[in-house]
């Protein structure tokens, strides 16, 4: 169990954290979130003390390590830590970077760190892996040996500050997949991550952070589906939804496929549903509703998100005479949107300046 009471942690120009007091439970598995810079990873770093508090106490088991009087690199044996930079040692093959904390920390022989190294490499699926050098690895393998690494300290709580933020979004999967497995091991761990999908689905509470504090703190669901503070609201809503404004022929098209993209990614889409987005926003607004203006005009494209479901809800509204853009003559782009939406639906609506509403829906 960890107990923390009172924690404050200052810098010269910012306070991160202003008072936290919070009881992590054995076996609980916590997702942190957050916008950036409401101290998400000086959580996480002032439990083990790679950050030093300043002020309060927090007490793993019975020791507080908020104590100099604690053998703080004797608590760390049992408090594992990964980072999003992944800190191998670049001059020793992937075996020997896992067997040197057990050597070196807990003293055990040349051979059964040898054999516990492949046995844990074995686990994270990079065994064919234990004799190249880190630089010779992506960066979710490298994050998956900075794992077993961990593992081979055999800790009771692993603190993971972004795992996955420095991949490329092909590699996210694989080293979400072998913290999942962890997870079921009962393991206490606490995951700072900007991945939403990932933090609802492996933990069992999740902390939003901000306001120097955890802001609000519940289950998955209570977080995601029924967030209850002002601010919590406003971040779970702008994850799932994405909204802009189009009013000019010139608009920057660029930057909105960009959004979405990033909206998709943000979002844990498949690349496949992201590209099915682009697609209907491209042929529906830009090539079929688009130039029937020139200007005075306003066009609004939003998408929602279901993580349940996972589907995707277009919604392009716009001004003007009532126009169903599917009696377009523009067949190539009908044809197109067809393809990338499972269904598109046209109605009236008299709503602020929009007239006329298209809601197309995307797996």
């Amino acid at each position: 169990m960890i107990r923390i009471e009172h924690l404050r942690k200052e810098y010269s120009n910012v306070t991160p954290l202003k008072d936290v007091t919070v009881t992590i439970n054995d076996g609980d598995v916590i997702s942190v979130i957050g916008p950036s810079g409401t101290g998400k990873s000086t959580f996480i770093r002032c439990l083990n003390l790679l950050e030093k508090p300043t002020s309060g106490e927090i007490w793993v088991d019975d020791i507080c390590i908020t104590d100099k009087k604690c053998n703080i690199n004797k608590v760390r044996q049992k408090m594992g830590m990964v980072f999003q930079s992944f800190n191998l040692f670049n001059h020793m093959t992937v075996i020997k970077n896992i067997m040197a904390a057990p050597m070196n920390l807990l003293k055990k022989s040349k051979e059964e760190a040898y054999e516990e190294g492949m046995q844990l490499l074995r686990a994270v699926g990079l065994a064919d892996k234990a004799l190249n050098y880190p630089d010779e690895l992506s960066g979710g393998q490298k994050q998956r040996v900075a794992i077993a690494r961990t593992l081979a300290m055999h800790p009771d709580i692993i603190l993971f500050d972004e795992p996955t933020s420095a991949l490329d979004p092909t590699m996210v999967g694989e080293v979400q997949a072998v913290i999942r497995e962890l997870a079921g091991r009962g393991l206490t761990m606490i995951i700072v991550t900007h991945e939403m999908r990932f933090a609802r689905e492996i933990a069992n509470r999740v902390f939003y952070m901000d306001e120097g504090g955890i802001y609000e703190e519940g289950t998955p669901e209570e977080i995601f589906e029924r967030p209850v503070r002002e601010k919590t609201i406003r971040f779970i809503k702008h994850i799932k939804v994405f909204e802009v404004d189009i009013t000019s022929v010139d608009f920057d098209f660029i930057g909105l496929v960009s959004g979405l993209e990033e909206f998709g990614r943000r979002n844990q889409m498949s690349q496949k549903a992201i590209n099915k987005l682009q697609t209907v926003f491209e042929e529906l607004c830009v090539q079929i509703i688009l130039p029937r203006f020139s200007d005075g005009f306003r066009i609004n494209i939003s998408v929602e998100y279901s993580q349940d479901d996972e589907t995707a809800v277009m919604q392009i509204k716009y001004t003007g005479e009532a126009f169903d853009p599917q009696n377009s003559e523009n067949l190539i782009s009908l044809k197109l949107v067809k393809n990338a939406a499972e269904s598109v639906v046209y109605s009236e609506i008299a709503e602020e300046d929009f007239t006329n509403l298209v809601t197309a829906k995307i797996i």
